[in-house]
């Protein structure tokens, strides 16, 4: 029997989530199984989810495949209609251990071949908590759901609302870590910096940050995943100040740089409050790196409307970008709104990589001569705290942090 083989697009959480499904497999005794755990971001995203598929289902003859994840729970009719598919399981259902149970072999009981159920009315985070993943750097789930509704977006509707987990759920499991010889955890959800408004007493992403560096003092770095901006609470930006493990890296959801496709994507800032947030950020900590979040082409978007996105790179001093050609989403405001053409949003695609790998290459140039801590994730490659690669000349310890003389640049990593 062949254990169960399982695949993973999309996001971080949906990588943390497919670790806890793979727990959950393990204790069904389940064998001869593929599992692809989906994304939904964007029409290519379900394509490529199609392809996956097939792919799998030629590489494993005669074994089940499932389906889960937020294109699953979104459209399960698409992926149910697929032959190669024996089940479509919903983003609640996959954290469930009687889920994984009734795909054992032996399983007796009527199975519904499309198990998705109304992910809205689910009010708690998944009690099959992970202590993290990842060989040398820990992630840690601490929200799920969203309950903003920008036009463009299908992820609530794949998600559910937001829900965070417990501040002392949270610590206890980062402790468990470090004892375990983890050097660095990140913090991720899909809105991360909702974290804590269903909570008693609504704390704030901030207030979680500055507990768990209070409580685990041998934890070395704390990273967070991506924020929106306008969400930084007091205490994020106290801790970005004076937290030196705290790493000076966020990746920033802006999504657009012109106040009226920001207007019309439902997005709660404008262009003037993401420069003023990296303006402030990088007044309180000098050495911070961003990251962001930017769409291409979105519906009415002319290119003086581009422009302003194009200008925000450099206006906020982004560095490490991530670019998302716009396709339309079904079911979502944005998919009814005057469409950009195809050739003109992969060209703005396009244009905006390469402002972002020019700013790559510019913060590279800058850290030459600089020592730096970096935590090796390979014998020969590892990551300083603004996340940029460096590659040795000599083996290194994996899992530990070594302090590095930046001696050049191939590409883009750092060399040492």
């Amino acid at each position: 029997m062949k254990p169960p083989v399982f695949s993973t697009l999309g996001c971080r959480l949906n990588a943390y989530e497919t670790e806890a499904m793979r727990e959950l497999a393990a204790e069904a005794g389940l064998d001869d199984l593929v599992v692809v755990n989906t994304c939904a971001v964007t029409a290519e995203a379900v394509r490529k989810a199609k392809q996956e598929i097939r792919r799998l289902s030629r590489e494993n003859p005669g074994a089940r495949l499932v389906v889960t994840g937020c294109a699953a729970q979104t459209e399960p009719e698409t992926f149910a209609a697929m032959p190669e598919v024996t089940r479509v399981i919903g983003n609640a259902e996959k954290m469930e251990a009687a889920t994984w149970a009734r795909l054992a072999p032996d399983w007796i009981g009527e199975t519904e071949r499309v198990q998705v159920d109304d992910i809205m009315s689910v009010r708690e985070t998944a009690g099959h908590l992970i202590d993290g993943f990842g060989r040398h750097r820990a992630y840690v789930q601490v929200q799920n759901g969203c309950d903003h509704r920008c036009t463009f977006c299908i992820i609530p509707y794949g998600r559910g609302n937001s829900r965070s987990v417990p501040a002392g759920v949270v610590v206890e499991q980062i402790k468990r870590l470090v004892d375990r010889g983890f050097q660095e955890v990140v913090l991720t959800g899909v809105d991360l910096t909702s974290w804590g408004a269903d909570l008693p007493g609504e704390p704030r992403l901030g207030d979680l940050v500055m507990r768990i560096l209070r409580l685990v003092p041998d934890l070395a770095r704390l990273r967070i995943s991506s924020i929106d901006s306008i969400e930084a609470d007091e205490n994020l930006m106290l801790a970005i100040a004076t937290e030196p493990r705290l790493m000076p890296h966020l990746h920033l959801s802006l999504q657009a740089g012109d106040d009226m496709i920001l207007k019309r994507m439902k997005r709660r800032h404008l262009r003037d409050d993401a420069i003023a947030f990296c303006e402030e950020a990088r007044r309180l900590r000098p050495d911070i790196a961003f990251g962001a979040d930017i769409i291409a082409g979105f519906p009415t978007e002319t290119e003086a409307m581009f422009e302003n996105s194009l200008k925000l790179v450099e206006d906020c001093g982004l560095t490490w970008l991530h670019v998302f050609p716009y396709s339309p989403r079904k079911g979502t405001p944005a998919a009814r709104m005057p469409q950009v053409v195809g050739p003109v949003i992969r060209d703005r695609a396009a244009r905006l990589r390469a402002a972002g790998a020019a700013q790559v290459a510019r913060h590279l140039a800058a850290q030459q001569g600089r020592s730096h801590p970096v935590l090796m994730e390979g014998p020969r490659m590892g990551r300083t705290p603004q996340f940029a690669e460096v590659d040795f000349a000599r083996d290194q310890p994996e899992g530990r942090i070594v302090t590095a003389t930046i001696t050049g640049i191939d590409g883009q990593r750092l060399t040492a």
